[in-house]
């Protein structure tokens, strides 16, 4: 489960990324909660997590040509640089009073910028850290890593909120970008796989989309998770409304939402370092899972019951996320993988400032409650569409019986289903 963290390159970006990931929870909470308590309003909520991952939707095609293009290491100095830099300066603008809404939408706004190339500089760098051959472990890990510091960010993040102020929350996520930076100055570069980059020329973004288009494994697969991303992964708007709006409770309850999602994330992404291959069925059969719990959870009558749904919807998200990662990762070119990584990344992320202000104007239109079970709804729709999809560009059919007992789904191909029907 862990066999990638003996290789010391990565072992220093894996404790580097703990630190500041825990410090970007903090952020999220305290910004999701500064934003609600200035404005009063979801939708503000929705803006704010629309123009953080704005960016990604309108550059994010460029910034994989740049990693294609850079050493992905330094890049990594500069971005990471940057984004603790806005931490502090929303620190400085928080502690001193001064804050106002806008001054949360520009900073949000310009961690947006540096994650357009921060992002798939972040996701190519892992496979010259570890190799080919240990890809899949720390793509699992990398999201172990996320989910752990989720664990731990958003539990700091209510302490502070309630007993400090968001201000400080902010500060401490703009120093956490110390370890990261150190761990990357600590790499030894003779350690790391050489991956050539692509030279300076015309029509390298169209090359990269060229070759998505051609290849059906990558392309439906990037289409599911934008389903999924845009209209299922609202959790910053829908969880601040459930613990605010429905159940009436205060930034303790939104962080304890936080943090039961992130234990059934952390599941996920260890039982996806266990399995050590990124199959179809699984991320399709992931993504219906976790539509349906979000329509469970969208009625749940009382927190606790909400709250405990959280784990399982998390397991289930992460295990479409780090599917989905693995396998287009695995399933491109190393010279591509920047551009490839990029676009992944610009749906996964990028459809965030289509679907937080939609997600945002039903809850307040129609209640939160609506507003998850329609998210949920059309994540699972989109999952069993794209699963047919997949089947027939794969010439598969889909095959469910019982095996010792236990129910078992799969696909088979279309041929070995039609010799096994006269036998049945």
């Amino acid at each position: 489960m862990f066999s990638s963290l003996r290789v010391r390159n990565y072992r220093l970006f894996f404790l580097g990324q703990v630190v500041s990931n825990i410090g970007t929870w903090m952020q999220r909470i305290a910004q999701d909660w500064l934003v609600l308590s200035l404005t009063g309003s979801a939708t503000a909520v929705g803006v704010t997590t629309a123009l953080q991952f704005l960016p990604m939707l309108l550059f994010g095609l460029y910034g994989g040509v740049l990693v294609d293009r850079l050493s992905k290491r330094r890049a990594l100095l500069f971005t990471q640089s940057a984004m603790g830099a806005t931490g502090i300066a929303l620190a400085a603008l928080t502690l001193s009073g001064h804050v106002q809404v806008w001054h949360v939408y520009v900073a949000a706004f310009a961690v947006g910028l540096a994650t357009v190339v921060d992002n798939p500089a972040r996701q190519s760098f892992v496979s010259e850290m570890v190799g080919p051959d240990q890809l899949q472990n720390a793509v699992s890990l990398n999201s172990a890593n996320f989910q752990s510091a989720r664990l731990i960010g958003p539990a700091v993040a209510g302490v502070m909120i309630t007993g400090v102020g968001t201000g400080w929350a902010f500060l401490a996520n703009g120093l956490s970008f110390v370890a990261p930076l150190v761990g990357l100055l600590m790499m030894r570069a003779r350690e790391l796989y050489v991956v050539e980059r692509a030279p300076r020329g015309k029509g390298q973004l169209r090359e990269g989309l060229r070759y998505v288009a051609g290849r059906p494994e990558l392309i439906w697969t990037i289409v599911l998770v934008g389903f999924v991303s845009t209209f299922g992964f609202n959790f910053p708007v829908y969880l601040s409304a459930f613990a605010d709006d429905v159940f009436h409770a205060g930034a303790g309850s939104y962080s304890l939402f936080n943090t039961v999602m992130a234990v059934g994330s952390l599941a996920g992404a260890l039982l996806a370092a266990r399995r050590g291959t990124a199959k179809m069925r699984v991320l399709v059969i992931g993504a219906v899972a976790f539509g349906t719990l979000e329509i469970v959870a969208a009625i749940a009558p009382s927190l606790w019951l909400f709250a405990l749904l959280m784990a399982p919807i998390g397991m289930f998200g992460m295990t479409v996320n780090v599917t989905a990662n693995t396998s287009v990762q695995m399933g491109t070119d190393p010279a591509m993988r920047g551009r490839v990584m990029a676009l992944y990344m610009m749906v996964f992320m990028g459809g965030s400032p289509i679907g937080a202000p939609i997600a945002g104007w039903v809850t307040d239109a129609y209640g939160v409650r609506a507003g998850l079970a329609v998210g949920g709804a059309i994540a699972a729709v989109a999952a069993v569409t794209i699963g047919l999809v997949l089947a027939r560009v794969g010439n598969l059919r889909l095959s469910v019986g019982w095996n010792r007992g236990h129910p078992h789904v799969r696909f088979v191909p279309r041929e070995a289903q039609e010799q096994l029907a006269p036998a049945a």
